[in-house]
């Protein structure tokens, strides 16, 4: 069985992968490995080394510690989060996040305030 933190770290690892219109065969080559051993990263099977997880960062332009965001409140949840694990699977959503940080960075901040005061009200 796979370790939780392991699953969480390949959730990000997709999940960044997708924000940027990656597929895991561009990152694998720019990582230098096959796709095969991103898509077990993805699902957790296969546990990322630390240096491996240096050169995945690299590639999609985040710090390390991107990867990690998010365990904390998880591991209190019991691993349920307030967002469905498939939300980025859905073309829609998708979609959204990528023409979210297609909008130049201060004009997105100030759509994400917007956003946020919406939820709030909500």
């Amino acid at each position: 069985m796979a370790h939780p933190v392991d699953v969480h770290v390949g959730k990000r690892i997709r999940h960044r992968r997708w924000l940027i219109g990656k597929t895991q065969q561009q990152l694998a080559e720019q990582v230098g490995i096959k796709f095969q051993q991103i898509q077990k990263y993805e699902t957790g099977a296969n546990r990322v080394s630390a240096s491996r997880l240096w050169d995945i960062s690299d590639a999609m332009d985040v710090p390390v510690s991107f990867f990690f965001e998010g365990l904390d409140e998880e591991a209190k949840d019991g691993g349920k989060s307030a967002v469905p694990d498939d939300l980025m699977g859905d073309k829609e959503a998708l979609d959204l996040v990528r023409s979210y940080y297609a909008i130049p960075e201060n004009q997105r901040r100030r759509l994400f305030e917007l956003a946020r005061v919406l939820s709030d009200v909500a």
